[in-house]
């Protein structure tokens, strides 16, 4: 295998390409005098990071001097940098995958399907067990538009450009000639986004959040996924014996974009029937240009009688079923632009049960099959095959989430009005009585007049509501995933999704053979997840529930928990644990009840909401709480990071399709009760000391909000989502991702590590407590791996920068505050390096390090920049002409640190 140098050097060789290629962009663009400003700002920061206290004074005298214009040029600058360097780290890992598999003869990378195959074997599992666990894998991935995603779609174009020519030097020896060429098309398109502003002028709406979920279907998971199969298959092959079934989805895609309404008033009824109506037209288009690329390759004469039977006496028969099949799509596609587009639709069959797609190119393969062209079949017919079984018909089936009072309040207004009562005043008792004798056979509460459009309207937050689940009520099969109930804490308001279901079926479905949508209830608080498991033993307890779910569900239950709530509300370790127990309960309620549980997660990109590597995350669950079906979100800029490059979509397919089988298979490291209770005590240790600060110290949210770019950020339009769930109000009122967004901007990190130094100091004064901490951090995958991500955003974490945001923006009385926060964190830095026995935040990972000190000294000017402008912004006048320069300039240090954190929230 090659060196460990020479695989940094490829990375290090791009970079410094990229950064040529910028600074020549800067001079032409520019001039030569902003091209040696930054160039002098670089110097000064590499000499201020090193350690040279004088290079730091400068440094922050000369960014402080500067014009708005330098400043958001400077800025500008460095920004571009960072998101370069970002390109060339992924192309970095493309290129250490392909270095296993070529050196290899096939990959033993970590995580890799072949690696995790051979893992099975060795512990002495049965060839066709591991097959039937990998055909029967149920994976879902689910697309969010959660405002985390800082760069426009335009400027990601751009960067898909770079990605390809990047890929190129890979791929291909180049001549001098050739050589030349490549680098004036990364000057090219560099130039371009130079000239692109990067900044949305307008916030996304919820359809633009839309379609741009369903470009990254389109752009790279259409072609990822069936390529990602065929590996599978391949694997299965050589290892098992077996290949992967044709109608095998080990992985789907769900979507929240159009139809998470939680906090979202922007989110309608009508957003959600245009999001499932842009899915569907996407879907038949994407379609209908495959089996348009298929019917030019299938030109072969001869065909099996079943084809035969078809087509008639057609010269080419495949051509002439493919066309017909085309012509549908074509008619398809027509008709729901038709709707899209408000005009009347045309009088053309509209392709709506997926065996209207599927069955023409199942006869396809069977007749090449039967004429000996199997190696034709497996081609694009195969990949074609496997979409229509993975995308359906729509790409991604789209969740709808609501509060649970939302739910309540509409019930309520429809007892009212029918004269039952108050149904919002009602204990969970009579709640659930009166709504069981609903499900069970209860006249309707909702007027047929009304689903029809017709009537005296209700207020509009119920008729919002209700136009929802009509809305729902009238889609076509498989377009739909969840309807996902926010802040659920009873059996209740599970049921009441069901009537309300019921009642919106009942009056206006327009598919009657549609299965109900399976209703998910969400438990985001700490409160909420310590009661969840008694909360399902209830829901499982009421026959009706039982009944449904053998009936309508398979006896199958999903349960979605939430990591960024949780954490904000307890701090990250104590989270972590409330969350770990809430699986084990839940699991075993289900397990008793014989139903089978996928569990949902709820998380975000960045360790403070539960981020961190796919791989480990799963590995790290409860043991028996994944038994072959997981859901989890992929939210913001992770969609990006994780499958903006087919390559990167690949691996990141590979790593969660292998630790949901190992997890399945293979029975974890199941916490001893020493354990168990020292982790109670270190939950509880730490969840007072974060509390203490973040809802107990009287000045801290005055605090947070001059020391941080908390108020600024609503400037950044990045998602159509409220950043808050109300006005006013402190930090409960803030939603997770800019509660973690303004401490990743400030480098101070502490969602992710507040309350852990208390624990970890209390645990280490006794030698028992310590041991059994030494213990679970060397044994137990979950301890251990929480400890590593906090770890790494210590090592994020820049004390220094941080205090100068209090020295510029925080008034005197206030800046104890944070003081006694830095020193928390120092301290959380000295007893963790302790209990792990290490001299340096990760000694054990130096290649992380490494890119972590290589980025900082091209943040620390974004900070020191941002600081400034921040000082600027507060202190103009609420109408001067020159906030609209100050707060551009601002808005693109938002985005630099963002890409040198490789995260926001």
């Amino acid at each position: 295998m090659a060196s460990s140098k020479r695989k940094t050097a490829s990375l290090k060789q791009d970079i410094q390409l990229l950064g040529e290629v910028l600074g020549d962009v800067l001079r032409r663009q520019e001039g030569e005098e902003i091209y040696e400003l930054v160039e002098t700002i670089r110097k000064l920061s590499k000499s201020a990071r090193s350690g040279k206290i004088k290079s730091r004074k400068k440094l922050e005298s000369l960014l402080g001097s500067l014009n708005v214009y330098d400043m958001e040029r400077v800025a500008r600058a460095f920004n571009h940098f960072l998101a370069l360097s970002n390109l060339a780290e992924q192309q970095h890992r493309i290129r250490r995958r392909r270095a296993h598999q070529v050196e290899s003869g096939a990959s033993t990378q970590k995580g890799s399907i072949e690696a995790s195959l051979q893992t099975l074997l060795d512990a002495g599992l049965d060839k066709g067990l591991i097959a039937a666990t990998i055909a029967d894998l149920e994976i879902e991935l689910v697309l969010t538009a959660h405002p985390t995603e800082t760069r426009r779609r335009t400027v990601q174009h751009l960067h898909l450009e770079i990605d390809r020519l990047l890929r190129e030097r890979d791929l291909h020896a180049m001549t001098p000639r050739e050589e030349d060429a490549h680098r004036r098309d990364l000057h090219r398109v560099i130039s371009t986004g130079w000239a692109t502003d990067e900044i949305r002028p307008e916030r996304p709406t919820p359809e633009d959040e839309v379609r741009g979920g369903l470009a990254a279907v389109e752009q790279i998971l259409w072609d990822a996924l069936p390529r990602y199969l065929s590996e599978i298959d391949t694997a299965m092959r050589e290892h098992l014996g077996e290949e992967l079934p044709l109608d095998a989805t080990p992985v789907r895609f769900g979507s929240w974009m159009g139809g998470d309404r939680d906090g979202n008033p922007n989110v309608t009824p009508q957003t959600t029937a245009r999001a499932c109506t842009l899915g569907r037209w996407m879907a038949a288009d994407l379609y209908w240009r495959a089996v348009d690329e298929l019917r030019q390759k299938l030109s072969m004469n001869d065909c099996g009688d079943e084809l035969r039977a078809l087509v008639g006496e057609a010269w080419e028969p495949y051509r002439e079923l493919l066309r017909t099949l085309r012509d549908k799509l074509d008619d398809t596609r027509l008709a729901l632009e038709a709707h899209l587009e408000g005009e009347i639709e045309p009088n053309c069959h509209v392709i709506e049960n997926v065996d209207e797609l599927l069955n023409p190119l199942m006869v396809c393969w069977r007749s090449l099959h039967e004429c000996h062209h199997d190696g034709i079949a497996r081609g694009k017919l195969l990949d074609l095959i496997r979409r229509v079984h993975a995308f359906g018909l729509s790409l991604v089936t789209l969740d709808i989430r609501e509060d649970a009072s939302r739910h309540v309040e509409a019930l309520d207004s429809l007892t009212q009005a029918a004269g039952l009562g108050s149904y919002a005043r009602w204990g969970e008792k009579r709640r659930r009585e009166f709504l069981l004798s609903q499900l069970e056979g209860g006249e309707p509460l909702v007027d047929t007049a009304f689903w029809r459009g017709e009537g005296e309207a209700p207020a509009q937050t119920v008729a919002e509501v209700l136009g929802t689940f009509r809305v729902a009520a009238e889609q076509p099969p498989g377009v739909l995933g969840a309807y996902v109930i926010s802040m659920a804490k009873s059996p209740s308001d599970v049921l009441a999704v069901e009537v309300l279901q019921r009642e919106a079926r009942a009056g206006c479905a327009t598919h009657p053979g549609t299965r109900p949508q399976r209703v998910v209830p969400l438990f985001e608080t700490e409160s909420d997840l310590d009661a969840a498991p008694a909360t399902i033993a209830s829901l499982l307890a009421i026959p009706w529930v039982q009944a449904d779910l053998r009936e309508t569900h398979g006896d199958r239950l999903e349960v979605m928990i939430g990591y960024s709530d949780s954490a904000k509300d307890a701090g990250r370790l104590a989270a972590a644990w409330a969350l770990y127990r809430a699986q084990e309960g839940i699991a075993k309620e289900c397990q008793s009840r014989k139903v089978h549980l996928t569990l949902f997660h709820g998380r975000g990109g960045s360790v403070g909401r539960g981020g961190g590597p796919t791989h480990a995350a799963i590995l790290c669950q409860p043991p028996g709480s994944i038994q072959g079906s997981l859901r989890v979100t992929e939210q913001g800029e992770m969609i990006q990071a994780r499958y903006g490059r087919p390559g990167i979509a690949v691996r990141t397919l590979e790593l969660t399709t292998t630790a949901v089988l190992e997890a399945t298979l293979v029975d974890g490291i199941r916490p001893k009760k020493a354990w168990r209770t020292r982790m109670d005590a270190l939950s509880e240790t730490s969840r007072n000391s974060y509390h203490s600060i973040v809802r107990d110290h009287p000045e801290f949210v005055n605090y947070f909000r001059t020391a941080t770019p908390e108020n600024e950020l609503a400037l950044l339009n990045i998602g159509s989502r409220p950043a808050r769930r109300r006005g006013g109000g402190g930090i409960e009122s803030l939603r997770a991702i800019p509660w973690i967004f303004a401490w990743t901007q400030t480098r101070l990190m502490l969602p992710a590590w507040l309350g852990l130094g208390d624990a970890l100091a209390e645990a280490m004064e006794g030698k028992k407590a310590s041991r059994e901490v030494a213990e679970m951090e060397q044994n137990w995958p979950f301890f251990r791996s929480t400890l590593d991500l906090i770890e790494m955003v210590l090592a994020k974490a820049l004390p220094d920068m941080n205090a100068r945001y209090d020295e510029v923006l925080v008034p005197p009385m206030l800046r104890s505050i944070g003081r006694d926060l830095r020193g928390r964190y120092a301290l959380t830095v000295e007893h963790l390096l302790e209990m792990r026995g290490r001299d340096a935040l990760l000694e054990t990972n130096p290649m992380l390090r490494d890119s972590i000190e290589a980025r900082n000294p091209y943040v620390d000017p974004l900070n020191l920049l941002q600081v400034e402008l921040l000082r600027r912004l507060r202190e103009l006048p609420a109408h001067a002409p020159e906030r609209g320069e100050v707060r551009d300039a601002l808005l693109v240090t938002f985005n630099g640190i963002a890409a040198g954190m490789r995260n926001t929230g």
